[in-house]
């Protein structure tokens, strides 16, 4: 599906990135691979959650959203990830500092990365942590703009087919 500027829907084909950039896309999966490598499983799912939340992405929202269920993932807290600064009590103080790192670097072109919402971060976060935190959420939103460039459909989940 496209959007196009009359905000009606319009099918039309794109490329398949993993196809189209096979080198590309190995190196994207073992970066994010290495990323979450030692992360709290529930954790990596919160980050790209909300990442992808705040990108519109429906391809990245709904295959999160269901990996986490199928961790074992309350549904209350999936439901308040978008509204988690009114629901803080549904997230411990460690993801809350990486759901505001996860805002920061994803909007990071309106304001930066504060230095407080970095030393939160660090407060909770080892430096290893810390790097492969930042790391997973410059992964999520790469795999973002590319499901969002190329029209991947929500619902779909290619992966097993890589």
């Amino acid at each position: 599906m496209v959007m196009t500027n009359d905000t009606t829907h319009e099918t039309s084909p794109r490329l398949n990135f993993a196809k189209a950039a096979p080198k590309a896309f190995k190196a994207l999966i073992g970066f994010d691979a290495a990323a979450r490598d030692g992360l709290d499983p529930a954790l990596v799912e919160l980050i790209q959650i909300r990442a992808s939340l705040l990108n519109g992405c429906a391809y990245c929202l709904h295959m999160h959203t269901s990996d986490a269920r199928k961790a074992g993932e309350d549904e209350a807290r999936l439901h308040m990830v978008g509204v988690w600064r009114e629901a803080r009590n549904f997230f411990t103080e460690k993801e809350q500092a990486a759901l505001a790192l996860t805002e920061s670097v994803t909007l990071v072109a309106q304001g930066g990365v504060p230095d407080d919402v970095y030393a939160e971060a660090a407060r909770h976060f080892d430096e290893s942590e810390l790097a492969r935190v930042l790391a997973l959420i410059f992964t999520i939103n790469t795999w973002n703009r590319i499901a969002l460039s190329t029209a991947k459909v929500a619902g779909e989940d290619e992966r097993a087919a890589h």
